[in-house]
């Protein structure tokens, strides 16, 4: 059985969304594009030529990683108005946001009211409490690594809908089927449900596997 991976750095997994870099060549599978909070000091025009460009490619299913990160060394208000193109764009070719925070979700909130397209936090790891305010607003949740190791992050797991999940490898080198099978133990439903389950939610993303 194939395990989708919602956002990784391996180029050469087929099964999946791969996160391009800018001015990398164009994979035959999926990717997502987009200009992450540490990449905006440099080229940042020729960055945002490249992504309205590339993000029409019927392989691109979604504009990101981009977002907000409170740990870096580029103001605010700079990955505030890199973040707010990031969304009119994602409006305008009506594909999903793929979201980096650290430190910003209250803010990333607000900001992602102006969004009229699904939106997907990557790599979720925070406090319950975090996590339930973006279910309320119908954020997706993107899980990864962190979950096989944080039983706080687990019991919040445990809560999450279903059609609300999707997992991920991100940069991680471990094996996704460990992912899937203890999310699955954790939702008491069979990997095969999982992996179904996620098909489904990407459907919703107006993604076919």
């Amino acid at each position: 059985m194939q395990f989708f991976d919602f956002h990784h750095h391996h180029s050469s997994k087929k099964f999946g969304i791969y996160n391009l870099l800018f001015e990398e060549e164009i994979p035959e599978s999926f990717f997502s594009a987009g200009i992450h909070p540490n990449g905006i000091g440099e080229n940042l025009e020729n960055k945002m030529v490249w992504l309205k460009e590339i993000s029409p490619h019927e392989n691109c299913v979604a504009i990101g990683e981009c977002g907000l990160d409170g740990l870096i060394d580029v103001t605010d208000e700079l990955q505030e108005e890199v973040f707010r193109k990031q969304i009119e764009w994602a409006n305008h070719v009506q594909k999903p946001l793929l979201i980096h925070c650290v430190r910003r979700f209250s803010r990333l909130i607000q900001l992602c009211e102006n969004a009229q397209v699904p939106i997907i936090i990557h790599g979720f790891n925070k406090k319950k409490s975090v996590g339930q305010d973006l279910l309320k607003k119908e954020f997706f949740l993107s899980f990864g690594k962190a979950v096989l190791e944080n039983v706080n992050l687990q019991h919040f797991l445990e809560e999450v809908p279903l059609h609300q999940i999707f997992l991920e490898t991100d940069n991680a080198d471990f094996d996704l089927d460990q992912l899937y099978e203890k999310v699955a133990f954790l939702k008491n439903i069979s990997k095969k449900t999982l992996a179904e389950q996620i098909k489904s939610n990407l459907k919703n993303l107006k993604i076919s596997t």
